[in-house]
Protein backbone atom coordinates (compact mmCIF):
# COMPACT_ATOMS: atom_id res chain seq x y z
CA UNK A 1 0.00 0.00 0.00
CA UNK A 2 1.55 3.19 -0.94
CA UNK A 3 2.31 5.31 1.94
CA UNK A 4 0.03 8.28 3.02
CA UNK A 5 1.43 11.83 3.37
CA UNK A 6 0.43 14.56 6.36
CA UNK A 7 -1.80 15.79 3.76
CA UNK A 8 -3.22 13.02 3.09
CA UNK A 9 -3.91 12.20 6.87
CA UNK A 10 -5.03 15.84 7.61
CA UNK A 11 -7.73 16.14 4.60
CA UNK A 12 -9.22 12.07 5.83
CA UNK A 13 -9.69 13.64 9.17
CA UNK A 14 -11.12 16.44 8.16
CA UNK A 15 -8.75 18.62 9.76
CA UNK A 16 -6.06 21.24 8.57
CA UNK A 17 -2.31 19.95 7.95
CA UNK A 18 -0.91 21.66 11.24
CA UNK A 19 -3.44 19.90 13.17
CA UNK A 20 -2.67 16.74 12.24
CA UNK A 21 1.16 17.24 12.53
CA UNK A 22 -0.03 18.29 16.39
CA UNK A 23 -1.67 15.11 16.94
CA UNK A 24 1.02 12.87 15.22
CA UNK A 25 3.53 14.79 17.44
CA UNK A 26 1.64 14.19 20.60
CA UNK A 27 1.52 18.31 21.22
CA UNK A 28 -0.67 19.56 23.37
CA UNK A 29 -3.68 22.66 22.64
CA UNK A 30 -5.89 20.21 20.42
CA UNK A 31 -9.74 19.51 21.05
CA UNK A 32 -9.64 15.91 21.91
CA UNK A 33 -13.03 15.70 19.38
CA UNK A 34 -10.29 16.42 16.28
CA UNK A 35 -7.44 14.64 17.62
CA UNK A 36 -9.32 11.55 18.03
CA UNK A 37 -10.17 11.84 14.16
CA UNK A 38 -6.94 11.96 12.88
CA UNK A 39 -5.59 8.69 15.18
CA UNK A 40 -8.90 7.19 13.81
CA UNK A 41 -7.48 7.85 10.56
CA UNK A 42 -3.69 6.86 11.53
CA UNK A 43 -5.14 3.14 12.77
CA UNK A 44 -7.33 2.74 9.62
CA UNK A 45 -4.96 3.45 7.33
CA UNK A 46 -1.81 2.41 9.24
CA UNK A 47 0.24 5.19 8.72
CA UNK A 48 3.62 5.87 9.97
CA UNK A 49 5.48 9.25 9.68
CA UNK A 50 8.62 9.41 7.57
CA UNK A 51 11.34 9.56 10.72
CA UNK A 52 13.45 11.63 8.09
CA UNK A 53 10.75 13.90 7.52
CA UNK A 54 9.42 14.14 11.01
CA UNK A 55 12.81 15.30 12.26
CA UNK A 56 13.21 18.11 9.90
CA UNK A 57 9.95 19.62 10.50
CA UNK A 58 10.69 19.44 14.41
CA UNK A 59 14.29 20.52 13.91
CA UNK A 60 15.37 17.22 15.59
CA UNK A 61 18.29 15.01 14.99
CA UNK A 62 17.03 12.08 16.92
CA UNK A 63 20.54 12.07 18.59
CA UNK A 64 21.94 12.21 22.04
CA UNK A 65 25.75 12.60 22.63
CA UNK A 66 27.45 10.74 25.29
CA UNK A 67 30.64 12.98 26.38
CA UNK A 68 33.28 11.43 28.41
CA UNK A 69 37.21 12.75 29.71
CA UNK A 70 38.68 9.81 29.16
CA UNK A 71 41.33 8.02 26.94
CA UNK A 72 39.73 5.00 24.52
CA UNK A 73 41.76 3.01 26.53
CA UNK A 74 40.71 3.96 30.21
CA UNK A 75 37.31 3.50 28.65
CA UNK A 76 37.18 0.60 27.75
CA UNK A 77 39.31 -1.04 30.19
CA UNK A 78 37.16 0.27 33.72
CA UNK A 79 34.26 -1.93 33.51
CA UNK A 80 31.97 1.07 34.99
CA UNK A 81 32.24 3.20 32.00
CA UNK A 82 30.28 0.66 29.73
CA UNK A 83 28.03 -0.49 32.31
CA UNK A 84 26.87 3.43 32.45
CA UNK A 85 26.86 3.28 28.61
CA UNK A 86 24.76 0.29 28.81
CA UNK A 87 21.93 2.07 30.28
CA UNK A 88 22.28 5.12 28.12
CA UNK A 89 22.22 2.75 25.04
CA UNK A 90 19.34 1.10 26.42
CA UNK A 91 16.93 4.58 27.32
CA UNK A 92 18.03 5.61 23.91
CA UNK A 93 16.55 2.49 21.94
CA UNK A 94 13.34 2.57 23.82
CA UNK A 95 12.54 6.07 22.75
CA UNK A 96 14.38 6.58 19.46
CA UNK A 97 17.41 7.76 19.80
CA UNK A 98 20.78 7.44 18.35
CA UNK A 99 23.49 7.45 20.67
CA UNK A 100 26.84 8.76 19.78
CA UNK A 101 30.06 8.85 21.90
CA UNK A 102 32.40 11.65 21.98
CA UNK A 103 35.85 10.69 24.53
CA UNK A 104 37.58 14.29 25.45
CA UNK A 105 40.77 13.57 27.37
CA UNK A 106 43.24 16.47 26.19
CA UNK A 107 42.63 20.63 24.80
CA UNK A 108 43.55 19.31 21.44
CA UNK A 109 40.26 16.40 21.67
CA UNK A 110 37.96 19.39 23.12
CA UNK A 111 38.85 22.16 20.14
CA UNK A 112 38.16 19.60 17.54
CA UNK A 113 34.74 17.80 19.00
CA UNK A 114 33.26 20.65 20.91
CA UNK A 115 32.02 22.87 17.47
CA UNK A 116 30.47 19.52 16.42
CA UNK A 117 29.17 18.82 19.77
CA UNK A 118 27.51 22.54 19.88
CA UNK A 119 27.03 22.86 16.19
CA UNK A 120 22.87 23.50 15.58
CA UNK A 121 20.91 20.28 14.63
CA UNK A 122 24.13 18.16 15.22
CA UNK A 123 22.86 16.86 18.35
CA UNK A 124 19.43 17.19 20.48
CA UNK A 125 21.20 17.09 24.19
CA UNK A 126 24.28 15.72 25.54
CA UNK A 127 24.76 13.34 28.70
CA UNK A 128 28.54 14.70 30.07
CA UNK A 129 30.31 12.77 32.74
CA UNK A 130 31.97 14.44 35.36
CA UNK A 131 35.80 14.46 35.09
CA UNK A 132 38.10 17.04 37.41
CA UNK A 133 35.78 19.37 39.77
CA UNK A 134 37.20 22.23 37.71
CA UNK A 135 35.52 21.26 34.37
CA UNK A 136 35.30 23.96 32.01
CA UNK A 137 34.34 21.40 29.54
CA UNK A 138 30.62 21.14 31.47
CA UNK A 139 31.06 25.28 31.91
CA UNK A 140 31.04 25.08 28.27
CA UNK A 141 28.41 23.24 27.57
CA UNK A 142 26.25 25.03 29.61
CA UNK A 143 27.82 28.20 27.93
CA UNK A 144 26.43 26.87 24.54
CA UNK A 145 23.02 26.21 25.67
CA UNK A 146 22.52 22.72 24.59
CA UNK A 147 20.00 20.56 26.82
CA UNK A 148 22.37 18.81 29.02
CA UNK A 149 22.62 16.18 32.02
CA UNK A 150 25.94 15.69 33.89
CA UNK A 151 26.49 12.39 35.18
CA UNK A 152 28.10 13.08 38.68
CA UNK A 153 27.98 16.21 40.44
CA UNK A 154 29.86 18.94 39.23
CA UNK A 155 31.32 22.08 40.15
CA UNK A 156 28.55 24.24 38.92
CA UNK A 157 25.80 22.16 40.39
CA UNK A 158 23.57 25.31 40.48
CA UNK A 159 23.82 25.61 36.99
CA UNK A 160 23.04 22.81 35.32
CA UNK A 161 20.79 19.28 35.83
CA UNK A 162 22.53 16.24 37.14
CA UNK A 163 22.53 12.46 38.22
CA UNK A 164 24.38 11.50 40.82
CA UNK A 165 25.02 8.77 43.55
CA UNK A 166 25.04 9.07 47.26
CA UNK A 167 29.07 8.50 47.39
CA UNK A 168 29.48 9.91 51.21
CA UNK A 169 26.29 7.56 52.42
CA UNK A 170 28.21 4.54 50.63
CA UNK A 171 31.48 5.24 51.57
CA UNK A 172 29.82 5.66 55.50
CA UNK A 173 28.54 2.73 55.25
CA UNK A 174 31.52 0.32 53.80
CA UNK A 175 33.66 2.03 56.67
CA UNK A 176 30.90 1.17 59.47
CA UNK A 177 31.02 -2.24 58.59
CA UNK A 178 34.74 -2.49 58.86
CA UNK A 179 34.52 -1.28 62.21
CA UNK A 180 31.43 -2.99 63.91
CA UNK A 181 33.63 -5.70 62.48
CA UNK A 182 36.00 -5.11 65.18
CA UNK A 183 38.80 -3.23 62.07
CA UNK A 184 40.44 -0.34 64.11
CA UNK A 185 43.39 0.51 61.37
CA UNK A 186 41.39 0.82 58.49
CA UNK A 187 43.16 2.57 55.49
CA UNK A 188 41.68 3.75 52.60
CA UNK A 189 42.68 4.02 49.02
CA UNK A 190 40.68 6.93 47.35
CA UNK A 191 39.75 8.03 44.21
CA UNK A 192 41.14 11.04 42.09
CA UNK A 193 41.06 14.12 45.35
CA UNK A 194 40.06 16.67 42.17
CA UNK A 195 37.53 15.14 42.04
CA UNK A 196 34.10 15.30 43.49
CA UNK A 197 33.23 11.44 43.61
CA UNK A 198 36.97 11.41 45.28
CA UNK A 199 36.41 13.79 47.75
CA UNK A 200 33.10 12.58 48.89
CA UNK A 201 34.24 8.97 49.55
CA UNK A 202 36.93 10.04 51.60
CA UNK A 203 34.76 12.33 53.71
CA UNK A 204 32.36 9.14 54.23
CA UNK A 205 35.67 7.42 55.19
CA UNK A 206 35.68 10.10 57.78
CA UNK A 207 32.39 10.37 59.20
CA UNK A 208 32.19 7.00 59.86
CA UNK A 209 35.43 6.78 61.98
CA UNK A 210 34.07 10.38 63.58
CA UNK A 211 30.24 8.80 64.13
CA UNK A 212 31.94 5.58 65.89
CA UNK A 213 34.19 7.49 67.90
CA UNK A 214 37.42 6.01 66.58
CA UNK A 215 39.84 8.52 65.21
CA UNK A 216 41.77 7.44 61.74
CA UNK A 217 45.17 7.77 61.27
CA UNK A 218 45.92 9.96 58.77
CA UNK A 219 48.87 8.26 57.79
CA UNK A 220 46.42 5.18 56.37
CA UNK A 221 45.01 7.77 53.49
CA UNK A 222 46.60 7.17 50.12
CA UNK A 223 45.40 8.82 46.85
CA UNK A 224 44.53 6.51 43.64
CA UNK A 225 42.74 7.36 40.19
CA UNK A 226 40.47 4.64 40.28
CA UNK A 227 43.14 2.47 38.84
CA UNK A 228 44.20 -0.44 39.45
CA UNK A 229 47.92 -0.29 39.10
CA UNK A 230 47.63 3.14 41.10
CA UNK A 231 46.06 0.97 44.00
CA UNK A 232 48.66 -1.80 43.82
CA UNK A 233 51.44 0.81 44.66
CA UNK A 234 48.99 2.61 46.96
CA UNK A 235 48.38 -0.71 49.18
CA UNK A 236 52.35 -1.17 48.93
CA UNK A 237 53.08 2.34 50.73
CA UNK A 238 50.25 1.75 53.39
CA UNK A 239 51.53 -1.49 54.26
CA UNK A 240 54.23 0.34 56.25
CA UNK A 241 51.76 1.46 58.71
CA UNK A 242 50.38 -1.66 59.42
CA UNK A 243 46.50 -1.39 58.32
CA UNK A 244 44.47 -3.97 59.71
CA UNK A 245 41.58 -3.33 57.03
CA UNK A 246 41.33 -0.86 53.44
CA UNK A 247 38.53 0.24 52.03
CA UNK A 248 38.92 1.21 48.10
CA UNK A 249 36.79 4.29 46.84
CA UNK A 250 36.07 1.67 43.37
CA UNK A 251 35.96 -2.46 42.81
CA UNK A 252 38.87 -2.24 40.22
CA UNK A 253 41.31 -0.68 42.89
CA UNK A 254 40.12 -2.95 45.78
CA UNK A 255 41.48 -5.75 43.17
CA UNK A 256 44.60 -3.75 43.06
CA UNK A 257 44.84 -3.38 46.57
CA UNK A 258 43.92 -7.35 46.89
CA UNK A 259 46.92 -8.28 44.65
CA UNK A 260 49.52 -6.11 46.68
CA UNK A 261 48.38 -7.83 49.81
CA UNK A 262 48.66 -11.44 48.03
CA UNK A 263 51.79 -10.80 46.42
CA UNK A 264 53.37 -9.80 49.99
CA UNK A 265 52.25 -12.84 51.73
CA UNK A 266 48.91 -11.22 53.37
CA UNK A 267 45.97 -13.31 53.67
CA UNK A 268 42.61 -11.35 52.55
CA UNK A 269 40.29 -11.70 54.81
CA UNK A 270 42.10 -12.66 57.43
CA UNK A 271 45.24 -10.63 58.22
CA UNK A 272 43.97 -7.29 56.19
CA UNK A 273 40.04 -6.92 55.07
CA UNK A 274 38.98 -5.14 51.59
CA UNK A 275 35.96 -3.62 50.82
CA UNK A 276 35.75 -1.92 47.35
CA UNK A 277 33.01 0.51 45.68
CA UNK A 278 30.77 -0.32 42.44
CA UNK A 279 29.74 -4.14 42.34
CA UNK A 280 31.00 -4.82 39.33
CA UNK A 281 32.25 -7.50 37.80
CA UNK A 282 35.46 -7.89 38.92
CA UNK A 283 34.17 -8.19 42.48
CA UNK A 284 33.04 -11.72 41.59
CA UNK A 285 36.15 -12.32 39.71
CA UNK A 286 38.70 -12.20 42.30
CA UNK A 287 39.96 -14.26 45.08
CA UNK A 288 38.41 -14.12 47.70
CA UNK A 289 35.17 -12.55 46.36
CA UNK A 290 34.67 -9.10 47.22
CA UNK A 291 32.46 -6.74 49.57
CA UNK A 292 31.43 -3.80 48.12
CA UNK A 293 29.39 -1.04 47.76
CA UNK A 294 26.37 -1.42 44.86
CA UNK A 295 25.62 1.33 42.94
CA UNK A 296 23.17 1.42 40.10
CA UNK A 297 25.71 2.07 37.22
CA UNK A 298 22.74 1.14 34.48
CA UNK A 299 19.72 2.38 36.45
CA UNK A 300 22.07 5.92 36.64
CA UNK A 301 22.26 6.03 32.81
CA UNK A 302 18.99 5.42 32.17
CA UNK A 303 18.03 8.23 34.32
CA UNK A 304 20.32 10.64 32.61
CA UNK A 305 18.55 10.14 29.39
CA UNK A 306 15.20 9.66 30.57
CA UNK A 307 16.03 13.15 32.70
CA UNK A 308 17.44 14.62 29.29
CA UNK A 309 13.85 13.64 27.29
CA UNK A 310 11.89 15.35 30.10
CA UNK A 311 14.45 18.28 28.67
CA UNK A 312 13.64 18.44 25.65
CA UNK A 313 10.23 17.58 25.80
CA UNK A 314 9.03 20.52 28.38
CA UNK A 315 11.81 23.34 27.44
CA UNK A 316 13.91 25.09 29.57
CA UNK A 317 13.43 24.55 33.65
CA UNK A 318 15.20 24.84 36.60
CA UNK A 319 18.21 22.68 37.30
CA UNK A 320 17.51 19.36 38.67
CA UNK A 321 19.23 16.79 41.32
CA UNK A 322 19.09 13.28 41.32
CA UNK A 323 20.56 11.27 43.81
CA UNK A 324 20.32 7.86 43.96
CA UNK A 325 21.12 5.81 46.71
CA UNK A 326 23.96 2.51 47.38
CA UNK A 327 23.81 -1.05 49.05
CA UNK A 328 26.42 -2.71 50.82
CA UNK A 329 27.19 -6.08 49.50
CA UNK A 330 28.51 -8.56 52.31
CA UNK A 331 30.92 -11.44 50.16
CA UNK A 332 34.14 -13.06 51.57
CA UNK A 333 36.84 -9.97 51.37
CA UNK A 334 35.41 -8.53 54.61
CA UNK A 335 35.91 -11.14 57.02
CA UNK A 336 31.99 -11.28 58.11
CA UNK A 337 31.25 -14.94 57.37
CA UNK A 338 34.34 -16.16 59.44
CA UNK A 339 33.18 -14.03 62.32
CA UNK A 340 29.63 -15.29 62.51
CA UNK A 341 30.90 -19.01 61.98
CA UNK A 342 33.13 -18.69 64.80
CA UNK A 343 30.66 -17.17 67.29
Amino acid sequence: MTQLTLKEIASLAGVSRTTASRVLNDQPHVRSELRERVLRVVAETRYHPNPVARSLALQESRMIGLVVPRSVHSFFSDPYFPRLTQGIAEACNQYDYTLSLFLVQTPQDEAKVLPKITSRGFLDGVVVQVGQREDHLIATLADSGLPMVVAGRPEIADRVSFIDVNNLEGAYNAVIHLLKLGRRRIATITGGLNTAVGLDRKLGFERAHAEMGIPFDPTLIAEGDFTENSAYHAMERLLQHHPDAVFAASDIMAVGAIHALQQHGLSVPQDIAVVGYDDLPPALMVTPTLTTIRQPVRRFGIQAVTTLLDILKNGPQPPRQVVMGTELVVRESCGFSKRLTRQ
